[in-house]
This record gives C-alpha cells, sequence and structure tokens, in this order.
C-alpha cells in the first residue's frame, strides 16, 4: 500500500508521545457511556468516526477536541456523541464496519430522539466511513470499501453539519456532492498525502486538531 493510513506512520516513528495520551481508562470510557446514555436525547449528537490506529475517545486529533469546540460555539444547546463502532484498522473490511455502524446508530437514534439533531465527524479512514454513509463511495480510496449502508431520506434533514479531514477521496479527485454538499466542511491540509494526490507531508495528516474551531464555528452555525 503507498500511503500506512493516519496513525500507522506515528506509531512507527514518534508516536510515544501521543501512545501515552491516548486510550482512556477504563473509569474514563465507562463514565463517557453512561454519560452518553444519559443524555439520549440532547438536543444535538456528535456522530464521530475516528482514523486508522487513532487513539482517544471520539479520536485524539479530531473527535475530541472538535466535540470539546463545539459545545463552546453551540451555546445553549445540549450536546452529546457518539463514537462509531469498527475496528479502524487496515482491514479491508474495516469502513464497511464503520459504514453499517454509523447508519445503524443514527437510525436508531432518530427514531427514538425525534429532535435532535447529528453532526458527523469523519477522519481520514473515519472519512471513509461518514462518506459511505451519505452515499459518497471511497472504494478504490486508502482504506477505502464499497457503500454497505447510507443514512435514510427521513433522516437527512436531521444532519446539521458533515465535517470531514484528511478525506482520503480526495486524493481520487472525488468529493462530497449533493444532498449534503452544503453542509459539509471537508478540510485537507497543504501536503497531506492521505488527501492530497502527491502530497508529500505525513505531518501534515496529523494536524487537523488545529481546525477543531474552524471546524465547530461551521457546525454551530447550521444547527
Amino acid at each position: 500500500m503507498r500511503i500506512r493510513l493516519c496513525l500507522a506512520a506515528l506509531s512507527l516513528a514518534g508516536g510515544a508521545g501521543l501512545a501515552t495520551l491516548s486510550a482512556p481508562s477504563a473509569t474514563a470510557t465507562a463514565t463517557t457511556a453512561a454519560t452518553t446514555a444519559a443524555a439520549a436525547c440532547t438536543d444535538v449528537e456528535v456522530v464521530s468516526a475516528r482514523g486508522t490506529f487513532e487513539p482517544g475517545t471520539l479520536g485524539f486529533i479530531v473527535g475530541d477536541p472538535v466535540y470539546s469546540a463545539l459545545q463552546k460555539k453551540a451555546a445553549g444547546k445540549s450536546l452529546s456523541s457518539y463514537a462509531v463502532d469498527y475496528p479502524a484498522n487496515l482491514s479491508p473490511t474495516s469502513a464497511a464496519q464503520g459504514n453499517a455502524d454509523l447508519v445503524n446508530h443514527v437510525r436508531s437514534q432518530a427514531a427514538a430522539c425525534p429532535n435532535q439533531r447529528f453532526v458527523l465527524v469523519g477522519y481520514s479512514q473515519g472519512a471513509n466511513v461518514v462518506d459511505n454513509s451519505i452515499g459518497i463511495s471511497s472504494a478504490g480510496a486508502v482504506v477505502g470499501s464499497p457503500i454497505v449502508a447510507t443514512l435514510p431520506a427521513a433522516v437527512e434533514p436531521k444532519v446539521a453539519a458533515v465535517l470531514l479531514f484528511g478525506n482520503p477521496i480526495r486524493a481520487l479527485g472525488k468529493s462530497v456532492t449533493g444532498t449534503y454538499q452544503s453542509r459539509t466542511l471537508d478540510i485537507c491540509a497543504k501536503g497531506d498525502p492521505v488527501c492530497e494526490r502527491g502530497g508529500g507531508d505525513t505531518g501534515a495528516h496529523l494536524s487537523y486538531r488545529d481546525n477543531a474551531d474552524e471546524a465547530a464555528t461551521f457546525a454551530a452555525g447550521r444547527l
């Protein structure tokens, strides 16, 4: 594979510091799960698909900082979060599993909480997951897959914003088009080899914490 996507490079070189900050403790994970369950019908749910091997509750590089920023930007609205349950590894079926889980979760959540709105967040392989879920195939992209499920038409108006970072389909010359285009912020750092064809700056792919505030502002303006 030409690019060992996302945090594979970080884990092989220079990732020790991040690893130390990485996986949340069992207590923290349990607390987060309990909080999410208790806030099942918040105004807004942030659904985040992390990148390949990315640590963190929603994703150390993207999901966690975006959620924190959105809590500040979305004044007066209650927020909850959901971490897409999928391997986020280099398996050829990984993104497809995430695609299925995201669609199943949002569909059931929308049925349980009819007034709830959603912000979909995807980083790296997680962007493939979100792309597929809104009907844009990531087949042929780095750690991509064919579409296995899409959000139903009844749920589409409930999706306030789609936030994508280091989106692999961009290296194929593709982007989000159609229904979700005006609600999508798709950020590709200059030189990021995962989303920029011919890019050669691996560090750029790990820089998206810097865009959390921009993304939260975009999403908050659409809630």
